[in-house]
């Protein structure tokens, strides 16, 4: 599929999933007291990642409409949309849809085959209900279809439009961030495999009284740090 055909499918989809979710809140010819704002406000911020301010726009412009209202929310969506396929590229972006919408209708596709698989099982069934087990099939194998179908498009738009891009500044901090916790982290594996002699300096340590005595390597040091010899000033000879 070309780029720009899988574009147009892409805004297709998402036009005809966002229609339909409003449409849910708000049916169609409806008043506007039976109109559920709060709910498709939240819908569309908590599912596909669209924080619209639904109740001001409605407030600040009297003559919006359920029609009106929905061509604002796929303007929005689209102006979304448009702006994470600036920040990595437009090349990009169509991989990641491609890849997107293969994978759902690989996992929607799976789940059709096996509710179909315990259709059949079951179809028999219907007989004693007095229905035609063939004609029954044929409906009940046509409506999986569809619900999958919706499936697909409805998680292909909710995981195209809620998906985060980072832009080009986060990104190129996040690097800087990876790159000094890389150089910490060998700095510290460095430390703790440096020699036993290897960053203890004597400023360090207690001072040793002056005596002439010879120290065993695992006798008490005589700095009184409560440490043996060998793990004391022993360490710097």
């Amino acid at each position: 599929m070309e780029a720009d055909d899988l574009l147009e499918l892409v805004v297709a989809i998402r036009r005809e999933v966002l229609t339909g979710v409003m449409a849910e809140y708000i049916p169609p010819q409806s008043l506007m007291e039976l109109w559920n704002v709060e709910g498709l406000t939240t819908e569309l911020r908590d599912v596909f990642g669209l924080d619209l301010p639904l109740a001001q726009w409605l407030e600040d412009d009297q003559s919006l409409y359920e029609e009106t209202l929905l061509d604002r929310i796929l303007a929005e969506a689209d102006a979304f949309h448009t702006h994470k396929s600036k920040v990595v590229g437009d090349d990009t972006m169509r991989r990641f849809e491609k890849q997107v919408l293969l994978q759902i209708l690989d996992h929607q596709w799976k789940e059709h085959l096996a509710a179909m698989d315990y259709l059949r099982q079951g179809i028999h069934l219907r007989g004693y209900a007095q229905k035609n087990p063939k004609q029954e099939y044929k409906r009940e194998a046509f409506e999986l279809f569809t619900s999958m179908l919706t499936q697909v498009k409805r998680e292909s738009v909710r995981v195209l439009t809620s998906v985060q891009v980072p832009s080009r500044e986060e990104i190129e901090a996040a690097e800087v961030a990876r790159r000094e916790a890389a150089v910490a982290a060998l700095a510290a594996s460095q430390a703790s495999q440096a020699g036993p002699s290897e960053g203890l300096s004597e400023a360090a340590l207690p001072p040793l009284p002056a005596s002439g005595q010879k120290v065993g390597r695992n006798e008490p040091c005589p700095c009184g740090s409560g440490k043996k010899y060998k793990q004391c000033h022993g360490r710097l000879h």
